[in-house]
């Protein structure tokens, strides 16, 4: 068995690739449009053959998603933790669990997911803003 993907659908497919892309570095791997069924398709990757995540755009749905109870959040390792939620927050991402341990936090996507990231290898040294920076909503 080979683990492939996790979907997530997304209300605003270029919201959701400037935060995924942009903002948290992801590559876009591949994307499919299907006019007759009215949806878009894009897988991204950390790196080409790495597991994805498939965004589902439906065209024309004025639906509202919300995570489900038996859904947690996707969680990446980043080189530097604090450097990574500083652009976030530079570009309106609120940090909803800050790295007051130097190894973890929690923001959301545009459309609610959860996202743990994680520093890669030791934690970092403590350091301001983040070490007093309190929560913020739910992660």
């Amino acid at each position: 068995m080979k683990y492939l993907h996790t979907m997530v659908r997304v209300t605003d497919l270029d919201a959701s690739l400037h935060f995924y892309c942009d903002l948290l570095g992801l590559q876009e791997v591949r994307r499919k449009d299907v006019p007759a069924g009215k949806f878009t398709l894009v897988f991204l990757a950390t790196e080409e053959g790495a597991p994805e995540l498939e965004l589902t755009h439906n065209w024309d749905s004025d639906e509202s998603y919300s995570g489900g109870r038996n859904f947690g959040h996707l969680a990446y390792l980043v080189d530097d933790i604090y450097a990574t939620c500083q652009t976030l927050m530079d570009a309106g991402v609120t940090i909803n669990r800050p790295p007051r341990d130097g190894h973890m936090a929690f923001v959301r996507s545009p459309d609610n997911i959860s996202i743990e990231l994680l520093q890669k290898g030791d934690s970092l040294p403590a350091q301001e803003p983040w070490a007093s920076m309190a929560n913020s909503g739910e992660w």
